[in-house]
């Protein structure tokens, strides 16, 4: 019974102690390890970006659009007020064209139908950023350091579509016309820290918007979605 007793007091001792409590620049010592190295604690940031600006460019691929291979360039800017909040703008140049699937669509019918297609030429955005999460990854003895980005905002896209018109006359070829739209975008993100200054970012950007329908009257929620991947420098 004394040796249970005992136990528990030993636990609770090691559970209430602040000897455990671990600070951000704590640091644990490991003789084992070369003595020119610092494990820190998981809280500790190496990487600070409270009130620093940051420019990105980069280039990725349009994964939305049924009809269509494209790509996108992409610039950002943006400015963390906090640690975990800040906003950044985005412009992106994409170039596209039909691809296998619409070539086939084309030969069907004895050469007759029509696939109809939006090719996004351009867009440009801005959000308020949430950074929730910041990780360390330990990769053969090299700990690499990175910040998880969410971001939502207004967006404006321009695209090139062949305006086809089902509902009153099927057989119209399609004549290329140029549209704009307003509407919601957000993205997803990880980046990753090389040093102080540069980092290596991947997205994921989505634009929501209204548009016309093609085969029935009205409009509808039409999406766009680019994956990138941009080198990034912070001031």
């Amino acid at each position: 019974m004394k040796s249970k007793i005992l136990s528990i007091f030993l636990l609770s001792s090691l559970f209430f102690s602040s000897k455990i409590i671990a600070a951000e620049k704590d640091i644990y010592e490991f003789s084992w390890l070369d003595p020119d190295k610092e494990v820190y604690v998981l809280q500790n940031r190496k990487f600070r970006k409270a009130e620093r600006l940051y420019v990105n460019a980069g280039a990725g691929i349009t994964t939305s659009g049924a009809f269509v291979d494209s790509t996108s360039i992409q610039g950002r800017a943006g400015l963390f007020l906090t640690e975990g909040f800040g906003i950044e703008g985005i412009f992106a140049k994409n170039s596209g064209k039909e691809n296998s699937a619409a070539v086939a669509v084309r030969s069907q019918n004895g050469g007759s139908a029509r696939p109809f297609r939006r090719i996004v030429d351009n867009y440009w955005g801005a959000m308020a950023t949430w950074s929730p999460f910041y990780s360390k990854t330990n990769t053969f003895n090299s700990i690499i350091y990175m910040d998880w980005i969410f971001g939502v905002g207004y967006a404006q896209l321009n695209e090139t579509n062949n305006k086809l018109d089902f509902v009153n006359d099927t057989s119209l070829e399609g004549i290329p016309t140029k549209e704009s739209h307003s509407g919601l975008i957000w993205e997803a993100g990880l980046m990753f820290y090389l040093n102080q200054n540069f980092t290596l970012r991947t997205d994921l950007t989505a634009i929501h918007y209204s548009a016309a329908n093609v085969k029935s009257a009205g409009s509808s929620i039409k999406s766009n979605y680019d994956a990138t991947v941009s080198l990034g420098f912070t001031f």
